[in-house]
């Protein structure tokens, strides 16, 4: 079977992979993505569809950063995948919510809020308070158990199913070849000279990218890189379709442009378990009416479990090889969020064969604590 060659060759179809892969097709490159297929524990199909900025980075400002940039990036991306696909990716960013629901909650809350202010220096970061009838108005339905929300300008949300379509779209409509059912088989790697076998046969590139998610774990050793990350599981319940009436995403609920009403935000470390506990549904559920009593009426029509890609700390893995220069790995928790940074900064750092000095702290060697010593 003859090889193919690429000039950059992308494993793993999630959104991750997607984004990046569409970026660099935007640079000119002949780009190859592979995707493993329907096995896959794909985090983009399970995903709550945020695109959130309030309260991540606690210790780590470049994460704070890079949020914001792709979060104040993502009109553009829905603006660039809607002209290229005629694909709407329903985006709304009218700014979110965290709940509180009593004084220790606020202060913890205010707390991080003010670290993430004062860690953005020059770069500025809003929020504030909201309460009483001012929180009433803003979310209609409110619980009396709420007592006090946090607001950031930044927030929003989108349909993540049809952002995967439009990406995929994207990047074979701009002249990527789409590779179904290609799990790596065996790799040989040499400074920007990859060879990937797959059950389509050979693919032959001088930039490789592993955005494979959890599957990056094993991937990452055979091109001198590192993705130490681990499953996290998060549950997922929806309600029948109801008449629009959240304003604005908070950070456990959502209502979707077809009038469903999503309700997550659990965390479990339960390894590659995907099955549904019960208990968690049922805590997702007392939470949801807690906030919106009205949200008893409804009915639950689905629901679901999927696995998050975490690290360690929770940032992201960003890395070019050191001994086979063109491949790096791209590992994060929030592909629908950064989906806007993978297209239009991190593709570019790839195809110019390095990352900005912007993403130095986000290398696996933050992990290895003897060397980062």
């Amino acid at each position: 079977m003859t090889a193919q060659v690429y000039d950059a060759a992308v494993v793993g179809g999630g959104l991750v992979g997607s984004a990046i892969a569409w970026g660099l097709t935007r640079q000119g490159l002949a780009v190859a993505l592979l995707d493993e297929g329907d096995v896959a524990f794909r985090a983009s199909r399970g995903n709550f569809a945020l695109v959130w900025v309030q309260g991540k980075g606690d210790g780590q400002p470049a994460y704070t950063r890079w949020t914001r940039l792709s979060a104040a990036e993502w009109p553009r991306l829905r603006d660039a995948l809607g002209e290229a696909t005629g694909i709407e990716t329903e985006l709304h960013q009218p700014g979110g919510v965290h709940l509180c629901f009593s004084d220790a909650e606020i202060e913890e809350r205010l707390a991080l809020l003010e670290r993430l202010r004062q860690g953005a220096g020059n770069h500025g970061y809003e929020y504030r308070l909201i309460q009483g009838s001012e929180l009433a108005d803003m979310l209609p339905g409110i619980g009396p158990k709420v007592i006090g929300a946090t607001w950031t300008p930044y927030d929003g949300h989108v349909n993540s199913l049809k952002l995967l379509h439009a990406l995929h779209r994207a990047f074979v409509s701009a002249g990527g070849r789409y590779l179904p059912n290609a799990r790596i088989a065996a790799a040989t790697a040499r400074p920007r000279d990859f060879r990937l076998g797959t059950p389509s046969g050979e693919i032959l590139a001088s930039r490789v990218v592993l955005a494979a998610g959890l599957g990056n774990r094993a991937l990452a050793p055979l091109f001198g890189l590192a993705a130490p990350v681990a499953p996290n599981k998060g549950q997922v319940l929806v309600t029948e379709r109801a008449r629009q009436i959240l304003p604005l995403p908070t950070t456990f609920i959502r209502q979707t442009g077809e009038g469903t009403i999503m309700l997550g935000d659990s965390k479990e470390d339960a390894g590659f378990d995907l099955s549904q506990s019960p208990d968690v549904m049922r805590a997702i559920a007392a939470r949801a009416v807690a906030s919106f009593p009205w949200l008893a009426d409804l009915n639950i029509v689905r629901a679901w479990s999927a696995l998050r890609v975490m690290s360690a700390d929770g940032f992201p893995i960003y890395e070019q090889s050191r001994t086979c220069p063109g491949a790096f790995v791209a590992n994060c928790h929030s592909g629908v969020t950064l989906a806007a940074a993978h297209a239009f900064a991190l593709a570019p750092m790839i195809a110019g064969g390095e990352l900005d000095p912007m993403l130095a702290p986000f290398t696996a060697a933050r992990f290895d604590v003897p060397a980062a010593a």
